[in-house]
């Protein structure tokens, strides 16, 4: 990376299972410091720092069960990738802002740092298990340590990271294991007369119509494909980071080997139960 940091602390299990968020374990990080807007999505207005109204005493949500029945979609959607318990018990010692009001700014802003850098350990932990990245696995394994030993700061610490540059070094990785995993899937595809469709990074695909569509190994990095009609289509091994799947009808397609994608953005998704998904990822609950 292009920058050295001072870091201590033992490597966790690299696999999903620690990035994943758990609620009983986090001080309703979320729920307190990130703001919204009123609109489809939210049913309110919210101020970054300002605890939403439905945040009860003991850090649980009051309408857990009923948030998009109430227009919380949004909370829904949303995935910390297991940062609020590290920040809430790791790097804040257990310590909860409402009992120490005076870390309530810094916790809710190492936050936001801590999410991202989750976020990559989440990509990170997956390229270890793909074959395919099996040239380059001591420098992912490199990568996923240096990123962990991050996490394990103090929260001054983590408020001085450069998180743009880091993001952009860890990125440049991302895109070697995505040319490996898509090249290897192509080289292994049959030939086939039907047409393949050819999309590229951050494609504009709001409402496309592409149903059945052939994308396998396909690069949708960043693509919009909010409302897309993507039933029954082929995404096996397609890069998906950051593709934004608000609204998309993947219902029966197969997203199997794809790489790089986040519940969040199934969550986000409209599906069913013959929507193929990695295994590390669920079909969310409000799909049936």
């Amino acid at each position: 990376m292009s920058e050295n940091y001072e870091y201590s602390g033992s490597f966790p299990d690299r696999s999903h299972l620690s990035l994943r968020g758990d609620c009983e374990n986090c001080f309703g990080l979320c729920c307190a410091a990130l703001p919204f807007a009123a609109s489809v999505d939210f049913a309110i207005d919210k101020d970054a720092g300002q605890p939403c109204h439905n945040l009860q005493s003991d850090f649980r949500c009051g309408i857990h069960t009923t948030l998009r029945q109430q227009g919380f979609r949004g909370c829904t959607v949303f995935d910390c990738f297991g940062a609020g318990q590290k920040v809430s018990q790791i790097t804040f010692g257990g310590q909860d802002w409402r009992q120490n009001p005076a870390s309530a700014k810094q916790m809710f802003e190492v936050l936001s740092i801590m999410r991202q850098l989750h976020e990559l350990l989440w990509y990170l932990s997956e390229a270890l298990t793909l074959q395919s990245v099996r040239s380059i696995h001591d420098e992912v394994s490199k990568a996923y340590n240096e990123t962990e030993q991050l996490t394990q700061l103090s929260p001054d610490s983590l408020m001085e990271l450069d998180m743009i540059a880091y993001r952009a070094d860890i990125n440049t990785l991302l895109l070697r294991i995505s040319e490996l995993v898509r090249a290897e899937a192509k080289r292994k595809q049959p030939n086939s007369s039907g047409h393949q469709k050819t999309h590229g990074r951050g494609a504009d695909l709001i409402g496309a119509k592409l149903r059945g569509a052939n994308l396998r190994a396909a690069n949708l990095r960043g693509a919009y494909l909010i409302a897309a009609d993507l039933r029954g289509a082929d995404l096996r091994f397609a890069d998906l980071i950051g593709a934004d799947f608000r609204d998309a009808d993947i219902s029966g397609a197969d997203l199997t080997g794809s790489i790089f994608l986040t519940q969040s953005q199934l969550n986000a998704a409209k599906g069913n139960s013959d929507t193929k998904l990695p295994q590390s990822l669920t079909h969310p609950s409000h799909w049936s």
